[in-house]
């Protein structure tokens, strides 16, 4: 990404009332420097509390606007019908009149060990909110009235994760050739339920399903997320909750972006200097850390269990100021330079001349694709700028084989595309401008793209001028400019076959805790989810923009913090006695009384929730 000079925000902490450090343990408290962009982050835990509280002194009983321009006014909460779903299904037939209403004594049934899983996961959704147990029990035929049946049918053409979901009075089917399909379809159900189904604790509702059938698939194979733990570093906590915001809404892919010149996040055990060294610190000169093996073996299998693929980036050969401070032996001059906490890009490389290099190369992407069961190793390759244009190729194209040996398939950064092909390799295009011919010709050559347009999907970009945290080079980005895009013919001469999917980057030079990245993630993450599920004759934004109001609720229900967009109409929020606040202070080396504090909504990490009822 272009060189952005911003300054670092300190550290936020999303969860804790006090000034507690949530780090994973081993990540010792080094000293924090309170830079003076400190301020920074304060403005931004105010503005973020400002647009999350409901407008004070507005009527519930108002109309939602018309669909063709915003109102600031709230709207009352609107009973959920079967077309509400983000992402827009493939297809939808209501049935009025054949709504299901979920009882205290409803079970799961499940046909086939590969579905209880789900059937678990479901369960787990549910129970909270409804209180009720929902046992997981084998289906019988005929099917008992009353209940959700979740159905592996290998005959069902859905293709790989999509799914049938059929509502009755007399209960909810999901049907799916796969796990992942079955998963994709209780996310669905998940959002027939009225909005307090995300509550985590017991509520008193009216547990109804509008009746009808939904058919669905997705129109791309990747759909994803990038987070950056290398500008700041966020715990595995954070990770998994970043997973579950995912898994909400069809996405199926976390890249993490491991490596950069602020830190380095992942042990590697055959250079152990590059994590206790190179991951010492982060923007801002804060206490940085990395994760363990185990730590990121935990974030895989979570990953997993939900159906998402993690996708490691070690970003070579630029983005490495972490690494040669740890190995010194690398630079191109021999000398280590110093931790570098700044945000400025494009300075940094490995010697490409070095054989040493190579061997570093080789020792740490075989080591994280043993790691990784995905099929995907990302190397970067991005604003090495310092690097001769022919050593660079050399260098990428020996790396893109190194890739190979392991049996992965290599994924970079839209700049190594003018180097020599290799096989099943993808370009993740982040530029700002359709023509491309360098891209193109690259598709022509085999490779396939990943669309992560710096204008449309970088999250890291300011909703608005008056965006407290965030970038503005690639232009503001608001709810609409995520959504007003089609995947499929932006880059011009890439065929729509050639296009493999979607991400949506996160980079954190100014993003320091899970509340922030929630707030730069929603409600742009949806919009991007959309594009990549959802066939293109549904993408309307006045249509979108109406089902989308109705996740503000879920999102508050859940504790998640969110941009309260002024460009989607979001109903009244219900107040009810389980919705929580925690203050989120500014940490700083010394915290006086008139440091501000301000609530946003937070929620229990994955591994803090209460743990579900058995299953029977």
């Amino acid at each position: 990404m272009p060189a952005v000079p911003t300054a670092a925000p300190e550290p936020l902490d999303p969860s804790r009332a006090a000034g507690v450090d949530e780090r994973e343990p081993g990540h010792h408290a080094l000293p924090v420097h309170e830079p003076a962009a400190a301020e920074l982050a304060r403005a931004a835990t105010r503005a973020a509390d400002d647009l999350l509280a409901p407008p004070s002194g507005a009527s519930d009983d108002r109309p939602a606007p018309p669909s063709g321009a915003a109102d600031d006014r709230p709207v009352p909460p609107a009973r959920v019908r079967l077309g509400d779903v983000v992402p827009a299904p493939e297809r939808v037939t209501p049935v009025p009149g054949a709504d299901f209403v979920l009882t205290p004594d409803a079970a799961i049934r499940v046909s086939g060990d590969d579905a209880r899983a789900v059937a678990g996961q479901l369960a787990a959704l549910l129970r909270p909110a409804t209180g009720y147990p929902l046992p997981v029990t084998d289906a019988t035929r005929p099917e008992p009235a009353g209940g959700i049946t979740l159905t592996l049918a290998a005959s069902a053409d859905h293709g790989p994760e999509g799914y049938r979901l059929d509502v009755t009075p007399d209960g909810v089917r999901i049907e799916a050739a796969t796990p992942a399909g079955l998963f994709h379809g209780v996310q669905t159900l998940r959002q027939l339920l009225p909005a307090t189904i995300e509550s985590p604790l017991p509520v008193a509702e009216h547990w109804a399903l509008p009746g009808g059938s939904i058919t669905d698939r997705p129109r791309f194979s990747y759909r994803g997320a990038m987070l950056d733990v290398a500008r700041h570093f966020f715990g595995v906590p954070d990770v998994l909750r970043v997973i579950d915001h995912l898994a909400r809404y069809k996405l199926n892919h976390l890249h993490l972006h491991l490596t950069d010149d602020q830190g380095w996040r992942i042990a590697i055990d055959s250079w152990p200097r590059l994590a206790e060294v190179g991951g010492a610190v982060e923007v801002g000169g804060g206490p940085g850390g990395h994760y363990t093996r185990d730590d990121y073996r935990r974030i895989v299998a979570y990953a997993a269990e939900r159906h998402v693929t993690v996708v490691p980036e070690i970003d070579l050969p630029g983005h490495t100021n972490a690494a040669l401070t740890a190995y010194g032996e690398l630079a191109p001059d021999g000398v280590a330079p110093p931790p570098y906490t700044g945000t400025e890009v494009g300075f940094s490389y490995v010697d490409p001349t070095n054989e040493r290099t190579y061997e570093f190369v080789a020792d740490v992407l075989g080591e994280i694709a043993a790691l990784t069961p995905g099929p995907w190793l990302h190397i970067g390759g991005d604003e090495a700028f310092k690097v001769r244009p022919d050593a660079y190729a050399a260098f990428v194209e020996r790396t893109q084989r190194v890739v190979a040996a392991t049996g992965k398939t290599v994924v970079g950064w839209h700049q190594i595309a003018p180097v020599a092909h290799a096989e099943g390799r993808v370009l993740q295009w982040w530029g700002t401008k359709g023509e491309d011919p360098v891209t193109a010709d690259a598709v022509h050559r085999g490779a396939r793209l990943v669309l992560s347009p710096g204008n449309h999907a970088y999250l890291d970009m300011k909703y608005a001028p008056d965006t407290p945290i965030g970038h503005d080079w690639a232009g503001m980005i608001d709810v609409r400019r995520a959504y007003d895009w089609d995947p499929g013919t932006h880059v011009a001469g890439v065929p729509a076959d050639a296009v493999l999917g979607v991400e949506a980057p996160l980079w954190t030079e100014s993003v320091t805790s899970r509340a922030e990245v929630e707030f730069m993630l929603f409600p742009r993450l949806p919009a991007i989810a959309e594009l990549g599920w959802s066939p293109r004759a549904t993408h309307d934004w006045a249509g979108f923009r109406d089902r989308l109001a109705g996740h503000g609720p879920r999102w508050a229900a859940a504790g998640m913090a969110f941009h309260r967009s002024p460009e989607i109409p979001w109903p009244a929020e219900r107040p009810t006695p389980t919705k929580r606040q925690a203050a989120i202070p500014t940490q700083a080396d010394h915290p006086t009384p008139s440091a501000p504090q301000t609530a946003i909504p937070t929620q229990t990490g994955p591994e803090e929730a209460p743990a579900p009822g058995p299953s029977a």
